[in-house]
């Protein structure tokens, strides 16, 4: 198979795909209907604000989502000759962007009323011919979008592993934030109604703080993966293991007496190059074509490896230092 083919994924993950495209409607829907209930309960709550807005950016990753879809198995062309796999990786940055500046906002503008000291009036309305205070009306509605959140969240999480894929991982964690946030605006109402006016504003802080961590680690992953960083696990706890798998399994190859690899991420798939000392030179073209089929099929995640023979492998300053460090301790 050519590496200008266009890229499809395997069956069992194909089919995963299709579900998170499900998933991420079902998210669209769920959050234009969030925004529509919140805004109508909105009042003057800083909580309630807060969480109105992370509905609204809860918008961009699905979207953002949607749109790599459409893009990410393009095959290669002139202008593109690398294929359109980054899309994914453009989609992350945008989802990781969108929840660090939600979390930005919501602790400026609740910093600001905390210091100020202003005091949220929360009034009564009139249902069905009876007075209602308000505030039973905003937190009925934040809870009733918690469940849809956290349901969606987790699901997203499990497809997100499976299929190494980092934009549906930041939507899965914006849902996690959602619902953080519906709780904590549902505890800041509550205080407001015994009487303790920081309540709000302090459960804004606290929402705001916790979306900026997440979005300060995970844009922090997606700006790395645009700069070809090793590729790393899809919540960015710590390096794949795949490179090694593979170069592990390149040495084994008895043909091969040392060999080099290279990998970086682009989108779900990794691409790089393997440089092989052959023991001779022995149908060496043919090796190489062999050696290159294998680590495709090795996994599927493994997409366009360069195979170089090469008479020696000098190891990049990194490894250098690496292996320096271990002789000196």
């Amino acid at each position: 198979m050519s590496v200008y083919d266009r890229f499809e994924l395997p069956p069992e993950k194909a089919e995963l795909h299709r579900k998170a495209v499900r998933l991420e409607w079902w998210t669209i829907a769920f959050f234009i209907g969030a925004v529509a209930l919140l805004a109508v309960t909105l009042g003057q709550s800083q909580a309630m604000k807060a969480a109105w807005i992370e509905d609204m950016l809860g918008l961009v990753p699905p979207l953002a989502f949607l749109i790599a879809a459409r893009y990410r198995n393009r095959s290669p062309d002139h202008r593109f000759p690398y294929g359109y796999h980054r899309s994914v990786s453009v989609a992350f940055l945008a989802g990781s962007v969108a929840l660090f500046g939600l979390g930005a906002y919501v602790c400026y503008d609740s910093i600001v009323r905390l210091v100020t000291g202003e005091r949220i009036p929360i009034g009564l309305v009139e249902l069905f011919g009876v007075q209602v205070w308000l505030g039973w009306l905003m937190i009925a509605v934040l809870v009733s979008t918690m469940v849809p959140a956290i349901l969606l969240g987790r699901a997203k999480l499990r497809i997100a592993r499976q299929l190494h894929d980092k934009v549906l991982f930041a939507d899965a964690e914006m849902n996690r934030a959602d619902w953080l946030t519906a709780g904590a605006a549902a505890l800041g109402v509550l205080g407001i109604g015994v009487g303790w006016w920081w309540a709000d504003p302090l459960a804004a802080v606290v929402i705001g703080a916790d979306i900026v961590r997440d979005g300060v680690r995970t844009t922090r992953g997606a700006v790395a993966n645009l700069m070809d960083n090793r590729p790393r696990l899809v919540d960015e706890s710590g390096p794949h293991p795949l490179p090694d798998a593979l170069l592990a399994g390149v040495l084994d190859h008895d043909w091969v007496a040392d060999a080099w690899l290279r990998l970086r991420e682009e989108g779900h798939v990794f691409v790089g190059e393997l440089l092989v000392v052959p023991t001779d030179d022995h149908d060496l073209v043919d090796r190489c074509a062999r050696l290159q089929r294998w680590t495709r099929d090795f996994d599927w995640r493994v997409h366009d490896i360069v195979v170089a023979p090469v008479h020696r492998i000098d190891p990049p300053p990194a490894d250098r230092w690496a292996r320096a460090g271990r002789a000196g301790s």
